[in-house]
């Protein structure tokens, strides 16, 4: 007897690859995640949620390449997109769980970094950090999308 999944669980669509801490790594990571989230139909479905995406993966993929490089080892991007509820998670993983993200209470004004965590504040329904074996962390956001636009 052969058993038969359907195409349109409830389950996760998952992608999640290992990228090197350069600003080519990061690089990289946004091109793969833009193809990968218009390969889900989110840049025509949820516009807004994709420009907002896009924007968080560039700020998380730059602060793991800066703050939370390990010469010789890799940091992960995942991409989870959940159809019940309809969500969006974005993951970063990196190789420093000393460093935990930190929201500043101001920004300088003058000052040529530090506005990261505060834009994925604004642009993220949700969004944390947890630690991860052995001495790592991941910070994630995760986005609301339409429910009647979803894919």
């Amino acid at each position: 007897m052969k058993s038969e999944i359907p195409v349109d669980t409830v389950a996760p669509r998952r992608l999640a690859t290992l990228l090197t801490p350069t600003p080519k790594g990061a690089a990289l990571g946004r091109r793969i995640a833009r193809q990968q989230l218009t390969a889900w139909r989110i840049n025509s479905l949820a516009e807004e949620p994709f420009h907002s995406a896009l924007l968080i993966i560039a700020e998380l993929a730059a602060n793991a390449s800066t703050h939370g490089r390990v010469p010789g080892r890799r940091f992960e991007l995942a991409l989870a997109l959940t159809v019940d509820p309809h969500v969006l998670r974005i993951e970063v993983s990196d190789c420093r769980g000393d460093r935990h993200p930190v929201l500043p209470a101001v920004c300088a004004p003058n000052s040529r970094s530090g506005r990261g965590l505060t834009l994925i504040d604004a642009l993220a329904d949700r969004w944390g950090s947890d630690p991860r074996h052995p001495n790592a962390k991941t910070v994630w956001a995760e986005l609301d999308l339409p429910a009647a636009r979803a894919v």
